[in-house]
Formats: structure tokens, C-alpha cells, sequence
């Protein structure tokens, strides 16, 4: 079995974080996301992955390599842009060959990996298998509508009326069978080729399209509210670990990571938080659900419930929350303007100002 890793989106909800690097690398508790989906793949016991590749190919092979640090065997494949998931599974075709694949969505996260999904699939070789969640909105989601008895009868990609509250999850199973139904639907409106057109193709053809619908955690990590709660969730995982230098004055609490060589002075930090090797913290507060990359800095300020990434630094500032802060930030307090007022006023006017 192989895998099928799709690395190639623009991540526009991201920006201006993506402007200059790849969403699938944005790190959560101080780890790209996309390690977490490979490493979750090398447990299952593939070893045989592709990863489509767009504008950011750059970036995802620098990141990544050849792979082997996950155990795992890269094959890098370029798509000219992103047309769709069908349209990923179809240039794929000379590296999947004839053998049953995972097709893993490089921005989702999935807390306890695809180790049982990947095992429940060997198990039953449905021509496909897909995973659903219900979702408060299903209109940014592919969905799907059951029937009585459980079985997939139809899908829809981000249907304006959706006839259900489940949506299709970022991992799919896939037989050789989807080749010939990603050859076979046309663009959608969008000009993309839809995945979910493609399982429709093969349901209407009377394959079998299995859904499991998952109660655990997962995200599409594609915004920053989603990339914030994913760190946070995350984060409530780590186990506690001092690798570096904190003072006598400082006040550790709950479950925090703080990096090798990193240095903690006269603060205090509230877990579950995690501070990057090379970091300096000096007289600050790190609140919960932080994850502080390497080599940042961060004095006489307060931040909680974000995430910084590598060379940045916070200098006097008096609160930073629920923010994802990119790379090399500065972030200083605004010069001081005094206040005054500009009045012209006629006679026997009365004013009040507020001091």
C-alpha cells in the first residue's frame, strides 16, 4: 500500500503567513503539520509515499527530503497548479500504479493517526473508503448523505444546501478502482477535478464506497482560528521537559517544553506551552496554549494562546492573544503621541472635554 500526500495548495485563509511559506509548514506546538500526517503514515506501515508539489515544491522538499528521517521512501510529483483532488490522483497515476493507496490532505490533522483506519481498510478492500465528521457548517465541506442503512447514496462538494451535517475528512482509501473514475468526471464549476465527483462516479457504478464517521478530533487546519485550536490541542498531549536555563525567579506551572539552549528569566509561563531551543523569555508572561518557536525573543511583554514562529521577537508589549505571528516579526509598542485637541469655536460656546 502507498500514500498519497497532498502538499500543493496555496492556502489563501492563511494569508499573509503563506505569502511566503508553504501551510502545509506551519508549525503546531513547534512541528510543521504536515510531519504530523507523515508520521502517522510511516506508523501504519507505509513506506512508499508521493507528495504533489506546487509553487511551494521549493519548501516541501527542503522540509521534508528524501524522507527517510519519518522512515519513509519520497517520490516528489509536481502539479502545475491546483486543479483538484481528482486531478492530483490522476498525475499520480504512473507512481501509484496498481497498488491500494491513502490519499492524506497535507493541512489536516488528525489526533491518534490512520494506523486503524489503514488496518480496517486491508481488512474489508472496499473500492474506497472515506471518513466523515459532523461539522456545524457543512457548506465548506464536501458531504455526504447515507442511507437508511448507513451506505454512502450521494456527495456533494460545498453544497449551498447541504442534505446532511457530515463532511468529508482529509484522508481517503482508495483501490485501483478510482483511477478509472478520476479519468472519467469533468471540472466542476470551480475548474477543478472533484473528488467527490469522482466517489460519486464510482457509487453510481455501484462500487463499494465505505464511510466511517469518526468522533475523534480533527481540523482542516486551512485558517488561523483552526491552527490555533489545533495547537492547543495538541499541547495538552506534551509531556513536560526543561532542556535549557530558568532562573530562580522564574514560575513554571502545568506542562511546558522549553527547548534546548533556550533561556527563561524573571517570568512566568502557564501551560500547556512550548518554548523553541535558542529562545529568550526575560520578565514576561507565556500563557497557555503557546507555542514559541526557535530563536525567538521575548521581553517585558504577554502572550498567550498563539503561536510565534522561528526569529521572532516581542518587546514591551503589553497583551498578544489568539494570534499566529510568522516569521523574523518584530513587535514593539507604538511611539508615545501626547494628546491634544484642535478647537475653533465662536463666541459663548460651551465645550466638555473628556480628560
Amino acid at each position: 500500500m502507498k500514500a498519497l500526500v497532498l502538499s500543493g495548495g496555496a492556502g489563501t485563509r492563511l494569508r499573509p503567513i503563506t505569502h511566503t511559506s508553504a501551510k502545509q509548514l506551519v508549525p503546531v506546538a513547534n512541528k510543521p503539520v504536515l510531519f504530523y500526517g507523515l508520521e502517522s503514515i510511516a506508523a501504519a506501515g507505509i513506506t512508499e509515499v508521493g507528495i504533489i508539489v506546487g509553487d511551494t515544491a521549493r519548501e516541501i522538499r527542503e522540509a521534508v527530503g528524501d524522507g527517510s528521517r519519518f522512515g519513509l521512501d519520497v517520490t516528489y510529483i509536481p502539479q502545475e497548479a491546483p486543479l483538484g483532488l481528482a486531478h492530483a490522483v490522476l498525475i499520480a497515476r504512473e507512481f501509484l500504479g496498481e497498488d491500494d493507496f491513502v490519499m492524506y490532505l497535507g493541512d489536516n490533522f488528525i489526533v491518534g493517526g490512520i494506523t486503524d483506519l489503514v488496518e480496517e481498510f486491508r481488512a474489508s478492500r472496499p473500492d474506497a473508503q472515506i471518513l466523515l465528521t459532523k461539522v456545524p457548517d457543512p457548506r465548506a465541506f464536501g458531504v455526504a448523505e447515507l442511507d437508511v442503512d448507513g451506505r454512502v447514496a450521494r456527495l456533494e462538494e460545498k453544497p449551498a444546501d447541504p442534505r446532511s451535517d457530515l463532511a468529508l475528512v482529509g484522508v481517503y482509501l482508495f483501490t485501483p478502482a478510482i483511477h478509472a473514475a478520476v479519468r472519467a468526471v469533468k471540472p466542476s464549476g470551480r475548474g477543478e477535478l472533484e473528488i467527490t465527483h469522482a466517489l460519486q462516479w464510482l457509487i453510481d457504478a455501484r462500487a463499494t464506497v465505505k464511510s466511517t464517521v469518526i468522533s475523534g478530533y480533527w481540523k482542516d487546519t486551512g485558517n488561523v482560528a483552526d491552527m490555533l485550536e489545533v495547537n492547543r490541542s495538541v499541547l495538552e498531549l506534551i509531556d513536560p521537559l526543561d532542556e535549557g536555563s530558568v532562573d530562580a525567579r522564574t514560575e513554571i506551572i502545568g506542562r511546558v517544553r522549553i527547548g534546548r539552549g533556550a533561556a527563561v528569566r524573571g517570568s512566568r509561563i502557564v501551560g500547556p506551552a512550548v518554548i523553541g531551543a535558542g529562545t529568550v523569555v526575560e520578565n514576561s508572561y507565556i500563557g497557555p496554549s503557546t507555542s514559541i518557536a526557535d530563536n525567538c525573543r521575548v521581553t517585558d511583554s504577554e502572550i498567550e494562546y498563539s503561536i510565534v514562529l522561528s526569529g521572532s521577537s516581542l518587546h514591551g508589549v503589553g497583551r498578544v492573544e489568539a494570534s499566529l505571528i510568522g516569521r523574523d516579526v518584530e513587535i514593539t509598542p507604538a511611539p508615545h503621541i501626547p494628546a491634544a485637541h484642535r478647537l475653533v469655536l465662536g463666541d459663548h460656546s460651551k465645550v466638555q472635554i473628556s480628560a
